[in-house]
């Protein structure tokens, strides 16, 4: 098994005023050779965005985007003629495929918006793009890990064009969990939302990450009051 902490510390950060990002790879002026991508996680953004600020239109292709809103109304407008707010306990997923075109605006003028955006490198290049967005479970069935996102071939709720599979959970009381690959020669970065946690002897607190190779599965010990993203993904070489 090969280890590798993330800790929130260390991430790189970049404050825009009305943007707050940090970041745990390798990203517009954050540069770390030692932190560009885990295998096909390219991205993972912690933003806070002020109210009624946003990003405004601009281009994507060849990616696989996800957003995960922690608090506030995130609103997304794009190139396919969509137009959605998502909200803490959904998802969105958007592949970026031969070119689209997004905007992502804080919907409330007064109250900031916080959320995960996730870049994964497609297995497949100049798809069809196309936007998909879901409610979770975890908020509601706490205790257990719900998988929110699986590769095409699975044909479960949510997917993307990779073999990549996402698990969150929120866990109210002290709890022993093991986690299986899906899929030989895949890694999990797990991210702590909240909370803290126990990993194969490693402690990782609120925003503290672990990225985990070369095994088929691994033990966590999860405090109460601790919500986990694991995010298990192909180890390319990009």
């Amino acid at each position: 098994m090969k280890i590798q902490l993330h800790k929130a510390k260390n991430r790189g950060y970049a404050d825009h005023g009305w943007l707050k990002s940090y970041h745990s790879f390798s990203f517009a002026n954050y540069y770390n050779p030692q932190r560009m991508h885990f295998g096909a996680l390219r991205v993972l953004n912690d933003d806070y965005v002020e109210g009624g600020m946003g990003f405004g239109a601009h281009p994507h292709r060849d990616m696989e985007i996800i957003s995960i809103p922690l608090s506030g109304d995130l609103e997304h407008q794009d190139s396919m003629d969509t137009r959605a707010v998502i909200r803490r306990g959904e998802i969105q997923v958007m592949s970026a495929g031969r070119g689209v075109r997004h905007s992502e605006f804080n919907k409330n003028p007064d109250i900031p918006v916080e959320f995960l955006q996730i870049w994964i490198v497609p297995d497949t290049l100049g798809v069809e793009p196309r936007y998909a967005q879901m409610p979770m479970e975890f908020e509601e069935k706490t205790d257990q890990f719900h998988l929110i996102i699986a590769p095409k071939s699975e044909g479960k709720g949510l997917w993307i064009h990779q073999n990549a599979w996402f698990s969150i959970g929120k866990f109210t009381v002290e709890s022993e969990q093991h986690y299986a690959i899906n899929r030989s020669g895949n890694g999990v970065f797990l991210f702590v939302l909240e909370g803290g946690v126990q990993v194969e002897g490693h402690q990782l607190d609120r925003r503290d990450a672990i990225a985990i190779e070369q095994a088929q599965q691994f033990t966590m010990t999860i405090e109460a009051g601790t919500t986990l993203l694991l995010m298990e993904v192909p180890m390319l070489e990009l």
